[in-house]
């Protein structure tokens, strides 16, 4: 596969991974080894980031689009994201807010389903 497809299954951000990981395709029987017995380098990247778009969303518990009308493009780092939990600036605490609402709906209408 693709190395972008074997970070997103990971949950990586690619450009932060070795130049050999990026450049280089992946079997799933590599992918498995990967999960199963990761590297420092792939520990390290899971623990403190940069982040891709998605991890960041669900750590700050708002949703990708969300990410965008804030204006964040850039991964993010763990430390960051603990900046922005800490302190939240105005459009994080409304974006969740809107986030909550949207899993509530869509709580509601599978209820009546």
């Amino acid at each position: 596969m693709k190395p972008i497809t074997a970070a997103a299954k990971l949950g990586i951000y690619l450009p932060a991974a070795p130049e050999e990981f990026q450049n280089t395709p992946i079997t799933r029987e590599e992918l498995d080894d990967l999960r199963n017995d990761p590297p420092e380098w792939l520990v390290e990247l899971r623990r403190n980031g940069p982040f891709p778009r998605d991890v960041v969303a669900q750590k700050l518990g708002i949703s990708k689009s969300g990410l965008a009308r804030a204006g964040v493009t850039e991964a993010l780092t763990h430390d960051e994201i603990g900046e922005l939990l800490e302190n939240p600036p105005g459009w994080l605490v409304d974006e969740r807010e809107t986030h909550r609402k949207v899993l509530e709906e869509q709580a509601r209408t599978r209820g009546q389903g």
